[in-house]
């Protein structure tokens, strides 16, 4: 199987759209305007040079990379190269291709030659969209995801079970595909800092700290292990969410009412769209200049809007610090996922 992701995808597109900015340090972020309050979605190759990232304060990136070109989100644009994209991996000979996002998609071949198969896949998306893909080769869908690191920029890797130790071994676990942080740190605090010591961790250890099903999960990631079939099924969405910065901090009552309010009403459209029932809510706060906290709530399934709209200001009055000045607000909503849908969408800690 193969895990084709596009380089520097939003910026790359937006290269083409002005090739005059080739090779020039390119950010994509916000509205484009440094002196509003927003973060960096992509950078090109030449910008992450001056430590620019994504999900950096767009002022921030300013400020380490003064001479960028700094450009608006522009999702339309992005959707449309996605689907030349996609329909391009598509056509390839016996391809099953299973969608990750606007940028990446995981193809499942049979081949003698996998490396063969990449080579023409790269040239087929370059030829018909130019815009570059690194493509990683694996016999797992974990080991093709972490392969594709190794082969960025316009390139391509190969890991299977004969050298993932060799190659991942010594790694820290936060090179893992669905460990983070906060689960790397936890894994240290068990004496676990490498894959290699991951993919020996003791069962029980690993089940007393993450539970029965993530205890195990964790091991067999640290092996590489897991889902061996690309699905093509239709990706199901177990929830939806919208987060808005505010270019003003929110203090007075009344304001952060009206923008949870707003925010509420959008990601329920989003929700009624699919026709199922609401089963859990998260809200994302940050409070000024940059402290982020996130709570998450179990609530009866409903697909009453007024009774999911309440839960929500229910959820905040519990959970807000009132008169702290608030500078973002996020709210995501959960829904049971139907029988039907993809079993094992992606192999990330959530399983969606």
């Amino acid at each position: 199987m193969l895990h084709v992701d596009l380089d520097q995808f939003i910026a790359a597109v937006e290269v083409l759209r002005r090739p005059e900015l080739a090779g020039l340090p390119v950010i994509v972020g916000g509205r484009g305007d440094p002196t509003e309050r927003a973060v960096v979605s992509t950078a090109s190759y030449e910008a992450r040079a001056f430590g620019v990232g994504s999900g950096m304060p767009l002022r921030i990136a300013a400020r380490k990379a003064p001479d960028a070109v700094i450009l608006p989100v522009d999702h339309e644009a992005y959707t449309e190269a996605s689907v030349a994209v996609m329909a391009t991996l598509r056509e390839q000979p016996g391809a099953t291709v299973q969608v990750l996002g606007w940028d990446e998609a995981f193809v499942g071949i049979d081949t003698d030659d996998p490396e063969a198969y990449a080579t023409s896949v790269r040239r087929a998306v370059l030829d018909r969209t130019r815009l570059h893909c690194s493509v990683g080769i694996g016999d797992t869908l974990v080991r093709a995801k972490v392969a594709t690191g190794f082969g960025k920029p316009q390139g391509m890797f190969r890991l299977t079970a004969e050298n993932w130790l060799d190659v991942m071994g010594h790694r820290p676990t936060i090179e893992l595909w669905g460990v983070g942080s906060k689960i790397s740190k936890r894994l240290a605090a068990l004496g676990i800092a490498t894959v290699a010591e991951l993919s020996a961790a003791d069962l029980d250890l690993l089940t007393a700290e993450f539970g029965p099903r993530m205890g195990p999960w964790f091991r067999e990631l640290g092996r590489g292990e897991g889902a061996r079939v690309v699905d093509d099924t239709e990706w199901v969405a177990r929830g939806h969410s919208r987060e808005t910065t505010y270019q003003h901090d929110l203090v007075e009552p009344a304001e952060v009412e009206a923008a949870l309010r707003t925010l509420a009403e959008a990601v329920l459209d989003d929700v009624a769209a699919e026709g199922r029932p609401v089963m859990r809510l998260t809200l994302k706060v940050r409070y000024a200049p940059f402290l982020t906290k996130t709570f998450s709530r179990k609530v009866a399934e409903t697909a009453d809007r007024d009774e999911v709209l309440a839960h929500v200001h229910r959820f905040a009055a519990d959970r807000i610090e009132p008169g702290r000045p608030i500078r973002l607000l996020g709210l995501r909503a959960e829904m049971p996922m139907p029988d039907d849908a993809r079993a094992r969408h992606t192999p990330t800690r959530s399983g969606w």
